[in-house]
This record gives structure tokens, sequence and C-alpha cells, in this order.
């Protein structure tokens, strides 16, 4: 039998399986975050701060008793958590390394074959010194292997041994072992992988059923194209295999779209019941990342919310919709638009220049007020002092 799923309760389930739906305001602490973190799979890491970095700011958006010093202790003196790649770069929990291990031997030969198409010639004849460096003489940040006289020209540019930095992380040689002025610092794996999850082994099929499974549990319900989407560890033709193979595991439901079109779907058959019975989110407005993962898939984003996004940052200024970097707004279980701010440090503000509403979200005293008290939480979070609004934020 195929159970319907209306688009309420779809937003709820999703929700609920983002970490969105639990009270922001109960104490969360270091093991807290470890569980949250887990729940959530992975939390992506991006360098800009037009207001605070990804990561430190999806966390915020679920719990605002978090502390970066809870995150640090994790990644760098726990080694709870570990930072590698899912689609792009992320903070994924440790327990996990086995199975990122089928991803480094898949990558190795993939990225050789990619970066010889742009990188210098004889790139790779630095990946054993690289190695043979670290192993003899400990950690070391990328700017420290930079061989003198070569001048960078991007990424697709590195000199050989900042390539080689790279080439030895992305296939589990090396692992960040802690940042510097949110710079990475390399040592060897075996030296920042506790020795139970650096050995241990998990064969193809049990990597396979591991990451369809575990990616079905943290989308509540999904396609397997949506399956082999949320890792990036397996292929799209891995997944409908599974979902065919695991069939008598798996309950059909049918997702009623905000636009009226219907989308099958799967759901863990054992959570079934559980999942169709999902809590109301809290009232109170967040603001999400560009990065947060309850947006990353822009296309289920429009489905279940009826929210188109994407980022402008590398769209030119005279064709930016919106702005560089703007950030969705969340009301309970609907995004209700996208804010244009910025955390200006010097002076203590975060400047908030335009306020976009979705059509038939009204500006209402009380829904400002929400927001105003959102956007001064976030501002101690990131160490500024005050709110500012910029003339004509409201666009009247």
């Amino acid at each position: 039998m195929v159970i319907e799923i209306d688009t309420a309760v779809a937003r709820r389930i999703f929700l609920e399986r983002q970490g969105l739906s639990r009270p922001p305001g109960h104490a969360l602490g270091r093991e807290g975050l470890a569980r949250l973190i887990t729940d959530l799979g992975f939390v992506q890491v991006d360098s800009i701060a037009t207001v605070e970095r990804a990561h430190q700011q999806i966390l915020f958006s679920r719990n605002q008793t978090y502390r970066r010093a809870d995150l640090t202790v994790l990644l760098e003196k726990d080694r709870v958590l570990f930072e590698h790649w899912t689609h792009d770069a992320s903070i994924v929990p440790t327990a996990f390394f086995p199975y990122w291990k089928h991803r480094f031997r898949r990558e190795e030969q993939r990225i050789l074959e990619r970066w010889r198409k742009w990188r210098e010639p004889g790139f790779e004849t630095a990946f054993a010194d690289t190695y043979r460096r670290i192993a003899e003489g400990g950690p070391i940040l990328s700017r420290e292997m930079k061989v003198e006289g070569h001048v960078s020209g991007g990424w697709w540019n590195w000199h050989p041994n900042k390539t080689a930095l790279e080439f030895l992380w992305r296939t589990g040689k090396l692992a960040i072992t802690a940042r510097e002025n949110f710079q990475k610092i390399y040592d060897l794996s075996e030296r920042v992988i506790p020795a139970d999850h650096y050995q241990a082994e998990v064969s193809e099929a049990e990597f396979i059923d591991w990451a369809c499974r575990a990616a079905l549990t943290r989308l509540g319900f999904a396609t397997s194209g949506e399956i082999a989407a949320f890792w990036n560890l397996v292929s799209p033709e891995e997944a409908k295999r599974w979902c065919v193979e695991k069939r008598d595991a798996l309950q059909a439901v049918t997702l009623l779209c905000e636009d009226g079109k219907c989308r099958a779907s799967f759901m863990l058959a054992e959570a079934t019941s559980r999942l169709l019975s999902p809590p109301e989110p809290p009232g109170r407005i967040r603001v999400l990342s560009p990065f947060d993962p309850l947006i990353r898939d822009r296309k289920r984003s429009e489905r279940l919310f009826g929210f188109s996004y994407r980022i402008e940052v590398f769209v030119p200024e005279p064709q930016r919709v919106y702005g560089y970097y703007v950030f969705p707004l969340l009301e309970g279980d609907r995004l209700i638009g996208r804010i244009d701010m910025k955390a200006e440090r010097r002076t203590g503000v975060l400047a908030v220049r335009r306020l976009w509403l979705e059509p038939g979200v009204r500006q209402s005293t009380g829904r400002l007020e929400k927001l105003n008290q959102e956007l001064k939480r976030l501002a101690r979070f990131t160490g500024v002092e005050r709110v500012a609004y910029a003339d004509g934020w409201l666009g009247l």
C-alpha cells in the first residue's frame, strides 16, 4: 500500500529530521552537540563570514546555547568529529570514517583524471615528498609547503605541494588535525583518527547499505536520487538498486508537493508510524545559513516549501535578484523570506540592508518584532553589539 503525505506533514517531517523541531533554547552541551551533528549526518564548512561561517550558523540556528569552543574540542581534542568531503567540505562524525574509506578509494582515480586536465604537469611527483615531510616533521599548514618562485593563478594552479596536500587529504592519507585562522593544519590520518575508527573496515555491500539507509533516515522520505545525493558517497545507480533490493524494508509514499504535483518516494518501513506524526516546530523566526542542509537540495526546498533560492555570490552584481549573500528566514514550518545583512565587526553592528518576505507573508508588527529578537540573538552570537537597520530595509 502506498501512503499519501500532504505538504504540511512532509515539511514537518523534514524539519524534525534536520534538527529544526527541537527547542532552540534547550541546554546543548558538548555531548548534545556531538549527537546533533550525528543526527544531521554532517555540517557543511564554508569560509564566507558575511555574518558567520556556515557551520557555526547551521548549529546556532538549531540550538542557541551552542558554544564554538565545544565544536573545537570535539574536532581537535576528543576527535569525535573529523573534516572531510560530502558534496562539499564538511564536519562529519568520526564513527563514519570506515565508510569514508570507500570514498577515498573511489575518489583517487577520479581526482587524478580530472586534475591532469588542468593542473601543472608533474604535480603528482610531489605526493611522496609531501607525505614524507609530514610523516617525519609533523603537522603542517599549506602555506608552509610553498615552493619559492611559484606564482599561484588560483585553485587550478596551486603549487605542487599544495596540490599534494589536497590530494592526500581527499584520498584519506592525511587528515585535518586543527585549523589556524581557518587555515587547515594537516597530519597523517593515523595520528588524527582514533585507532578503532581508523582501523575498522566494512565491505562494499555494507558501505552501500549504510550510505543509503543513513541518508534516508536523515531525509525522512526521499527518492533514490535524493538518497544518492545526500552524502554524495554512492552513485544514483547504486541507490536505485538498493531501493529495489531493500523494497521489503521500505514503505512507498506519495508526496503532495507545494505546486500540487505528486512525487513517489520511500520511507524506512520501521520508522513510518513515528515519522507520520511529526512535532510542530518552534514558532520563532530563525535565520538560516545559505548552506543549511534544509535548503541544500534547492529543488526539494521548492517542492516542500515553495521557496526558490540560490546563492548569488558568483552572479555579477547587476544580475543579482536579491544580493551577494542573502539569508533564508524560517518561521515555524514555513520559509517566509530572505534578508540581506552583514556583521560589521569593526563598528560592532549587524547591519540589515533589506528584507524580502514571500508572497502572502504579511509585514505584521508581531512578525517584525520576532525577527528583531532573533537578529539580536544572532548579533550576540557573532560578537557584535547591536542591530542597525538601513533606511528602506522593509522595501517600502
